[in-house]
């Protein structure tokens, strides 16, 4: 199959969800070629996982080269307009109908990715939008006549949450009627999407999923010195907690001198939570070690005994789904603590591979943590339990196959249904 996957950036080195997707689909014989809207910020390119280069994918990857500055994107479209106008100017007319496109065409996107679009030959067996948004997005390029394939929307989190809060509730409404086939993370967004009006029969849980033969399991037992290291990976932003997980490690500094709290992760709450660990006194236990590529976060995660993972509902309505970095963890063997949150509980069982606390309760938090440091003999358990649920429903290779198998159905124009969905024993969806 011949499949285009819309990213907002291609390579971006958190999301190896999406990495994970298309060499599993090249691996599996498929074409694939990635189209991104925005142009690529520098700090991305610097750190690069090692499958982009291994697969040489941003030689399959086609840039829109939309600025981010409004004023840059408005002048550099006025030129790009004037260029091209001649080839097909109904054509760009169209792309720019705010009445018809909304957001697409009042942010100059769809316009860029028309005149991208344009260039090339842009038939596709499927069209793969790895957000909500995007989807919007090919849907106009499709009504464009720019691009051909059966489309497919993929529901990841923020586009579920904190766009719907900044947009409304009818923000995927064209889409819903248009788009051949949703995906989902986790049931919670999936509920999401039916009460925002999508048909049910056409929406699948699709969970993200990870190699488990990269993260190799091993029992967690105390450090012979009596060190306890905890850790946090993730983007430093809101959603992600971190300033909760700074709260109930310093809640635990005193009782335990030798707790030592990791956060791996860059992002625009740096210096905000630097600040907190300078506030709170707690800089000789809590340390903001930056972005770490793959293998750099196994060996931190390797040499780890607790996961924290303190999710939030964002003040913009931002939401999470079970996020890859516990799934790492917990099939690297480690107890976890995360929150009742999003599509959390749909990974953490409590109480059998980890513990769920309210959100925002850092004392709650602080009492897991105190009870896991107290009870070491509990972390082998738990950790046998989170490597074997990360392995039942989030195998990189079984979900892979999967989705091939509904590129497939989608193909032969199977009606989906609850019955007739392809089905993998013991996965998500």
């Amino acid at each position: 199959m011949k499949v285009a996957i819309f990213v907002d950036r291609f390579p971006v080195i958190s999301e190896t969800f999406i990495l994970n997707q298309i060499t599993g689909l090249i691996e599996r014989g498929h074409e694939v070629e990635i189209y991104s809207i925005y142009t690529n910020k520098a700090g991305n390119l610097a750190k690069v996982h090692p499958d982009v280069k291994t697969y040489r994918l941003l030689e399959q990857t086609y840039c829109a080269e939309v600025p981010d500055n409004f004023l840059l994107r408005a002048l550099k479209g006025f030129g790009l307009l004037l260029a091209n106008f001649y080839k097909k100017p109904v054509l760009l007319l169209r792309s720019l109908n705010i009445f018809k496109y909304s957001r697409s065409a009042t942010s100059l996107k769809l316009l860029y990715a028309t005149i991208l679009l344009m260039k090339r030959q842009t038939t596709y067996d499927v069209i793969h939008c790895q957000f909500g948004h995007l989807g919007l997005m090919a849907m106009a390029l499709r009504e464009l006549g720019v691009l051909q394939g059966k489309l497919i929307t993929h529901f990841r989190g923020s586009d579920i949450s904190k766009y719907i809060q900044q947009v409304g509730e009818d923000a995927y409404e064209p889409l819903f009627k248009t788009g051949d086939l949703f995906l989902s993370n986790c049931d919670f967004f999936k509920r999401r999407l039916v009460k925002l009006g999508c048909e049910e029969n056409k929406i699948i849980v699709f969970g993200s999923g990870i190699d488990c033969s990269r993260f190799r399991f091993s029992p967690r037992y105390p450090h012979p010195d009596g060190r306890i290291k905890i850790v946090t990976t993730g983007r430093l932003v809101e959603k992600k907690g971190v300033e909760y997980g700074i709260r109930a490690v310093t809640k635990l500094a005193n009782t335990y001198p030798n707790i030592e709290y990791n956060i791996v992760g860059d992002g625009p709450l740096l210096k905000e939570l630097q600040q907190l660990i300078q506030i709170l006194k707690v800089e000789h236990s809590v340390h903001l070690i930056g972005r770490k590529q793959q293998q750099e976060l196994i060996e931190l995660l390797n040499n780890s005994h607790i996961f924290i993972a303190p999710c939030v509902t964002a003040k913009d309505g931002n939401q999470d789904a079970p996020v890859n970095t516990l799934k790492e963890a917990m099939a690297m063997g480690l107890p976890v603590v995360s929150t009742q949150h999003g599509g959390i509980p749909e990974l953490v069982e409590d109480g059998i591979s980890g513990f769920l606390v309210p959100e925002r309760d850092a004392d709650a938090l602080a009492e897991k943590l105190g009870y896991l440091i107290a009870h070491s003999e509990v972390w082998p358990e738990m950790g046998q339990a989170g490597r074997a649920y990360v392995e039942q429903h989030y195998n990189l290779d079984q979900l892979n196959d999967y989705l091939v198998e509904i590129y497939k159905q989608l193909l032969n124009q199977e009606i989906y249904s609850q019955n007739k969905l392809p089905a993998l024993d013991g996965m998500v969806g």
